[in-house]
């Protein structure tokens, strides 16, 4: 009886805040305004779930991160929803390119269940599973800007999307419209992608979904995807500062036969078949190092304008929460969609299981269940986000989900002892898109990480790279620059690792049925 009465009396409360709001409002803002907040605090409603996901934004970019670009301060917006919320520290993809990542996002499931392992696939709406379960559990969906699953997003109530990549100006979205998908579209014209996508965002909300349901929305930004495009407001921010360099800018991979001397990285001609200097216009005339040097710090300043939209962008979504009274009744969510690569190792782009890479940022600010300043250290991957989002609206985990809820960590619970030990990642595009990257899957537990490179394509053709193992004390060597792989002392931890890594390959249906894979497999289990 006591918790009803308080229940009223903030209703009553909420409901006198509104009257005065309303009284100050202009006419055209009045209808959504009451009714926005209002929903908000009817009593039991279901929490709003705001999906914020940019494109290749990496915890080194995020200052609540605390790394050596912290002091640059890129991501104040961001940064106070890690300091209103939970910043998770151990959160990782399954596969780091957007395609397979978004597709464990939306299904719950790793790549060979749900189909997508390379950046070709599609996710037909059938298969939707998070926006299925989400309209079913009485949530208002939307699905607003990079979707990249190829398939209509027909299982949202409403999307607005950009085609595949996507474009940095006056970008064209598809849209639900008389035309079959893909044909019926719109453009904004005179817009950077970070800015169409918010307005689209906060239309949706303000007018576009019923307001007497709870609303779920998949904001999904392009930025600071390449070519990093950033909005012309941005182009001298930065502009006379000097980014600081990773201790192993000049150290590319050297972990094993496996990984040595390839990816690409900010050099002229060593280690860089991306050409990524000459992309962003760095004089062939330096030297080696100078040029390094200039590319990183072009690279770095482009990249983070493309982040500084984002933040700014999240300003305006957190802005609107706020006028209409739903802030606090909202889960916000930011990640991105995996790692990056920064610099570190003299690599770009992300694709390895080097931290970088294989790393997800995740903070969640929900102030009715997640402590302020709070961090957490499970062991999380991307497969994770749909039943934790179900959680977060009252559906149990489907069975067809691999994944597993969270929200227990959220709300500052002790670790379930049934809680994984590992997590599996595997990347299958072996040396695509002159990145250089050469396959490979592992596991990491909270300490260690052990990496196999098979280095052969998926269908067994193609120039293979030499197999090799890598064995990383992440504790000991946090940067990753000294494989322990021969290292006696680990011998012990690498053969429990090993059975760790079958085991999981075969629960997960990660096993291969490729003959030439698994003969590889197979001659170099054991060396």
């Amino acid at each position: 009886m006591a918790r009803e009465e308080m229940t009223r009396r903030r209703f009553m409360r909420q409901a006198g805040a509104v009257g005065a709001a309303l009284a100050v409002a202009g006419r055209g803002e009045r209808k959504a305004l009451a009714a926005a907040t209002l929903a908000a605090e009817t009593p039991d409603r279901k929490p709003n779930v705001l999906f914020i996901m940019s494109d290749d934004h990496t915890t080194q970019a995020i200052g609540v991160y605390g790394s050596r670009l912290a002091k640059l301060n890129p991501t104040p917006n961001i940064d106070a929803l890690g300091k209103e919320g939970m910043r998770l520290d151990r959160v990782f993809c399954t596969n780091s390119i957007c395609v397979p990542s978004r597709a464990s996002i939306i299904t719950g499931q790793y790549p060979q269940t749900n189909g997508i392992t390379v950046l070709a696939g599609a996710i037909p709406p059938a298969r939707q599973y998070l926006a299925i379960e989400m309209k079913k559990a009485g949530y208002s969906t939307a699905m607003v800007g990079k979707w990249h699953l190829s398939a209509e997003p027909a299982a949202f109530d409403y999307y607005c999307v950009l085609p595949g990549q996507g474009s940095y100006f006056n970008p064209q979205f598809r849209v639900r419209g008389e035309k079959p998908w893909p044909q019926s579209t719109i453009r904004k014209m005179k817009q950077h992608s970070s800015d169409a996508v918010t307005d689209i965002g906060l239309e949706w909300l303000k007018n576009g979904r019923d307001k007497t349901k709870p609303f779920f929305l998949m904001h999904h930004f392009k930025a600071p995807h390449d070519m990093f495009q950033n909005a012309k407001r941005y182009d001298k921010y930065l502009e006379d500062v000097e980014i600081p360099e990773p201790d192993n800018l000049f150290n590319p991979p050297a972990g094993s036969q496996g990984s040595r001397g390839l990816g690409s990285g900010v050099g002229k001609r060593k280690h860089a078949p991306w050409q990524l200097g000459r992309r962003i216009g760095i004089s062939p005339d330096l030297n080696e190092r100078e040029y390094a040097k200039a590319c990183y710090q072009r690279y770095l300043k482009r990249y983070l304008r493309c982040v500084k939209g984002v933040d700014d962008n999240v300003k305006r979504l957190i802005d609107y929460l706020r006028e209409a009274g739903e802030l606090d009744n909202t889960v916000i969510m930011y990640t991105g969609d995996q790692g990056f690569f920064l610099g570190e190792h003299d690599l770009m782009d992300k694709r390895w299981m080097y931290e970088e890479a294989f790393r997800m940022p995740f903070i969640v600010r929900y102030p009715k269940m997640v402590k302020p300043g709070s961090t957490n250290g499970w062991l999380i991957n991307n497969t994770d986000f749909a039943p934790t989002i179900l959680d977060l609206a009252g559906v149990k985990t489907p069975d067809y989900m691999q994944g597993r809820s969270f929200a227990a960590a959220l709300k500052g619970h002790a670790k379930p002892k049934t809680w994984r030990t590992v997590t599996y990642y595997r990347y299958w595009m072996h040396m695509a898109h002159w990145l250089a990257v050469p396959a490979h899957f592992g596991v990491r537990s909270e300490r260690y990480k052990l990496i196999f490179f098979y280095g052969c394509s998926q269908n067994g053709r193609g120039e293979p790279t030499p197999a090799a193992w890598e064995f990383y004390d992440l504790e000991n060597d946090p940067t990753e620059m000294k494989n322990g792989y021969d290292n006696p002392k680990y011998a012990e931890i690498i053969a429990e690792m090993k059975k760790q890594l079958k085991q999981t390959r075969e629960r997960l249906n990660e096993t291969d049925n490729n003959p030439e894979i698994q003969a590889i497999i197979e001659k170099h289990w054991n060396d």
